[in-house]
């Protein structure tokens, strides 16, 4: 027995990654797959059997989940698919499954608005999760962050869903869109909607920057300000006793 372990343990340390950066880079990796596998999977369940397995809210449930499970582990095209598109890839249309992958928008968004959704969306999921993870806001218990950003994803997707389906998070769309254009679907992917494509890729950029910027100025830099304030006076509240203990 001791003898396996050893075996284990060597063959573990062969195997083993000391570059941080990829480490970093594989762990993103397979938690986005996680993440993409399980909301595309109940997108893909919705659109393919046309709603008899899977509404909007089981979408957004899938994704809500999806995010927690990756996070927590980083921290296959059926025939239906031709079927469904009557041996058709279609991008946009009625028998449309590229969006299955990817987020394209409903017919009444414009492009403007759009960008602009994908904006707010993705300034409101920053916020939430700069107040989670901000050690000097109402903390949440060790081991639940995972939870809690799940959880503002799927209420994300519940209220802002219905445009354009929420990347919110350039490699959750981008990578996917990729494998459309390589697997059937084409470059229509990306020239689609008025060249759709390089909304849920640039807009989430610009939109992590405001949520940054409007927590800082709205919470987080009075909270630091006062916690400062306060280890401030306890340290000359200190030095004043040392002070004391001295001169007696």
């Amino acid at each position: 027995m001791g003898k396996q372990k050893d075996a284990l343990r060597k063959l573990a340390g062969t195997f083993q990654i000391r570059h941080v950066l990829l480490r970093q880079a594989l762990a993103e990796c397979l938690g986005t797959l996680i993440l993409v596998m399980f909301g595309c999977g109940a997108v893909a369940q919705s659109v393919l059997s046309r709603g008899s397995h899977g509404t909007f809210l089981t979408i957004n449930l899938a994704f809500g989940f999806a995010a927690t499970l990756g996070i927590l582990v980083s921290g296959q095209i059926s025939d239906a698919l031709w079927e469904f598109g009557q041996g058709e890839l279609v991008v946009v249309g009625r028998n449309a499954t590229a969006g299955i992958f990817a987020t394209y928008p409903s017919e009444h968004l414009t492009l403007v608005n759009g960008f602009f959704d994908q904006i707010i969306g993705t300034a409101a999921l920053i916020m939430c999760i700069l107040a989670i993870i901000d050690p000097h806001n109402n903390p949440i218990p060790g081991g639940l962050e995972a939870f809690a950003v799940g959880l503002v994803v799927l209420v994300i997707g519940l209220s802002m869903g219905f445009n354009c389906g929420y990347a919110v998070n350039p490699a959750r769309d981008l990578g996917p869109r990729v494998f459309t254009a390589l697997a059937g679907w084409g470059c229509e992917v990306f020239t689609a909607n008025t060249y759709w494509f390089f909304v849920p890729v640039c807009a989430p950029f610009l939109g992590a920057a405001v949520g940054l910027m409007m927590y800082q100025l709205m919470i987080g830099n009075h909270l630091e300000g006062e916690v400062h304030v306060k280890q401030t006076k306890e340290e000359e509240d200190e030095e004043e006793g040392v002070k004391t203990n001295e001169d007696s």
